[in-house]
């Protein structure tokens, strides 16, 4: 598995993402989704990685810039095929690594509450991080557990 920056300019990339959003939304009430849209991942603010073995896209990752020394990991999504293959855990310790080597002493993330992101909340748990409350512009939400750790 190769994991590296990309430029969020393929159609793959984008039919991607716009899954995880139509995800989000199925099981997330509007008011409480937050998961990037592929101009959202664009800006300056935004580094994004995509993992992919022989050309196949298996998941990706992004790290929003909150802060010079804080960092919000976004669109975390591995492939529905691959799901429970260690795509997600190689994915998140590359995004770790690089946090600590962009300068950042802190990574935190938002994710859903339920039962659905038991699994999410689980693998970031397994890497160190710590529930918390809300962070940068977020709000106190029934449905979003805030998490973050430091690097």
């Amino acid at each position: 598995m190769q994991i590296s920056v990309d430029d969020l300019s393929g159609p793959e990339i984008a039919a991607f993402l716009e899954e995880h959003v139509q995800d989000m939304r199925a099981v997330t009430p509007l008011e409480s989704k937050h998961a990037l849209d592929l101009d959202g991942l664009r800006g300056p603010e935004v580094t994004f990685w995509a993992a992919r073995d022989g050309g196949m896209l298996l998941g990706c990752g992004a790290i929003k810039r909150i802060d010079a020394t804080h960092g919000e990991i976004k669109s975390m999504r591995t492939a529905p095929a691959r799901k429970r293959g260690g795509v997600a855990s190689r994915l998140l310790a590359h995004v770790v690594s690089e946090a600590r080597r962009m300068g950042y002493t802190r990574l935190s993330l938002e994710t859903g509450a339920t039962e659905f992101f038991a699994p999410a909340r689980a693998l970031y748990e397994k890497f160190d991080f710590e529930y918390c409350a809300p962070f940068a512009d977020y709000k106190e939400d029934p449905n979003s557990a805030f998490m973050t750790r430091l690097l």
